[in-house]
């Protein structure tokens, strides 16, 4: 052995390993049994001057109002700081009064807006106010828009009949089209991510556009200025009917809005950072009463096919438990009558993500699952019993971050986002009554903080009594395949200890803590459930 006590061979694997570590690749180790971790996020390298020279050619197509912008940058300020490119600030003041808060993106923000023909207009004297659908390829103004530090959301609708040269369609209400720029993208182990076919019309315009269906959305995915854009329609990939709009009725929306993009606005910001996954502290000391089964252990045969559940050892994020008060109860609604050891209001937790339904899930088995879980508050105390009285049609449900919520008048779901230079992530809401959301103001643009009181637990699916008393609550996370569904439940284990101020104990069989592939579109020749929630069977 050389003077030391160190061999060559050992030298030369030190330096393997601070090599790696230099170049922040995680080395693979084992996950305790009870260890939870938070996710993995990579950041996207905006290139302005890219984004820049393409705001450039559009302004000067337009020659009366070409000469009012400033595209020489001021190069005695910071790169980050707005006076380096004047003409984005230009952009954003013009923009803002129909995108409020468009500087916010540290993006460039794609919409299907002409910045320029509407203000050559305005100096040509044009009526006011200006029709707004006559800048936006015919979409009507947008239904939501939100930019923060992680990118921006906006969405928008086309009419039945509104567009030229627009195929005819048996679809009978305005088509909602989505569109998300991030440049932040969640890491997960995701076997489908990626795929999709080319758009040969679009092809020189998007180069590396992708059209694919994926969780009950035709999606439209490419990167410019090195920043990941996704384009999304809800659809059903089946026959066109009047009150259900197929896929193929949703491509050609999907394809002028994509031709429709322009720069509207955004700013240079400081860049973000990577986001490491880290195993996330968990209170010291345990509780006498808290229990769980493990992620992925579902109720047997309740999966589709009979298949089983889907092992996720992330929390997703650090949040505030979405119900009000504890104690509370994640149980399955549909399959309770099956579960005869733990009952709808009792420990242990269990898992119903990967439950059978006709929603996509592209981790559960065969691509079919719950989406998220069913929670349900403790039953109400008997009169006598000692304990604090309670309504039972009056347990809180509340915002889990500091987040904009998401909802049109007519949704039955309320979605909060929370944009930050270190997430980019979306929690829903469901079962809440529309009407009582809308008398307070739970609507599309509203600020709500953690904690803040958004409504109740309720009953509400289609109509009232349309499901069991319970809150569904899921997470999506933004991916290069634009927002994804991920297992919640051990974000919520992790929530519910926290308000508590109690460790969980795990109970029940082991389970896999790796994630294992699977089929995510089904073979044309296989019929899909209809199954909903609140059902009590496999079947309706």
């Amino acid at each position: 052995m050389p003077p030391g006590g160190e061999t060559v061979v050992g030298k030369s694997f030190r330096f393997v390993l601070l090599l790696l570590a230099s170049l922040s690749l995680p080395i693979a180790t084992p996950l305790a049994a009870d260890e939870i971790r938070s996710p993995s996020l990579t950041t996207l390298r905006v290139d302005w001057r890219a984004a820049l020279d393409q705001l450039r050619t559009e302004i000067n197509s337009r020659p009366q109002i070409a000469g009012d912008f400033i595209f020489v940058p001021r190069r005695s300020v910071p790169h980050f700081d707005p006076r380096a490119m004047p003409a984005l600030v230009q952009l954003n003041a013009a923009s803002s009064k129909f995108f409020t808060g468009i500087a916010r993106s540290p993006v460039p923000v794609l919409l299907p807006f002409d910045a320029a023909a509407y203000l050559e207009a305005q100096r040509s004297g044009a009526p006011a106010p200006l029709a707004l659908p006559r800048y936006q390829a015919d979409f009507n103004p947008a239904d939501m828009f939100d930019a923060g530090p992680a990118g921006y959301s906006a969405s928008f609708s086309l009419e039945p009949g509104a567009g030229d040269g627009m195929p005819a369609r048996l679809f009978a209400k305005p088509v909602e089209i989505q569109i998300t720029g991030s440049a932040l993208v969640y890491d997960i182990a995701d076997p489908a991510g990626g795929k999709g076919e080319p758009v040969k019309p679009l092809a020189t315009i998007y180069p590396d556009l992708r059209k694919f269906i994926r969780e009950g959305y035709v999606r439209y995915a490419f990167t410019r200025f090195g920043v990941a854009y996704v384009v999304s329609i809800q659809c059903l990939d089946g026959v066109a009917k009047p009150r259900r709009l197929a896929c193929k009725e949703a491509y050609p929306v999907a394809e002028r809005f994509l031709r429709a993009l322009h720069i509207a606005g955004g700013r240079r910001m400081r860049p973000l950072m990577d986001v490491a996954s880290v195993v996330i502290n968990r209170p010291a000391g345990r509780s006498a009463d808290f229990s769980f089964r493990p992620s992925g252990d579902i109720i047997p045969n309740t999966g589709y096919r009979k298949q089983g559940g889907h092992p996720d050892m992330m929390a997703y994020a650090q949040i505030r438990f979405p119900l009000e008060k504890a104690p509370a109860f994640v149980h399955s609604q549909s399959y309770a009558k099956r579960d005869r050891d733990e009952g709808p209001t009792a420990y242990p937790w269990r898992d119903n993500f990967c439950e059978s339904r006709s929603f996509e899930v592209w981790q559960c088995g065969g691509g079919y699952g719950h989406q998220g879980e069913d929670i349900r508050a403790a039953d109400c105390p008997s009169p006598g019993d000692g304990r604090e009285p309670c309504d039972p049609k009056q347990r809180g449900v509340v915002a889990v971050r500091d987040a904009v919520v998401i909802r049109a008048s007519k949704d039955q779901a309320v979605t909060l986002e929370v944009n930050s230079r270190t997430e980019h992530i979306r929690f829903r809401y469901m079962h809440m009554n529309p009407q009582a959301l809308n008398a307070d103001g739970v609507l599309n643009g509203r600020v709500v903080t953690e904690g803040e009181k958004i409504g109740v637990i309720s009953n509400y699916l289609d109509h009232p009594a349309g499901t069991s008393m319970h809150l569904h609550f899921d997470v999506q996370v933004f991916t290069r395949d634009g927002w994804i569904w991920v297992s919640p439940y051990l974000t919520l284990v992790s929530a519910y200890e926290r308000l508590i101020r109690a460790r969980g104990r795990e109970i029940g069989p082991e389970i896999a803590s790796t994630p294992q592939p699977v089929v995510h579109a089904l073979p044309e020749d296989v019929v899909k459930p209809d199954l909903r929630e609140g059902s009590s069977s496999e079947e309706n």
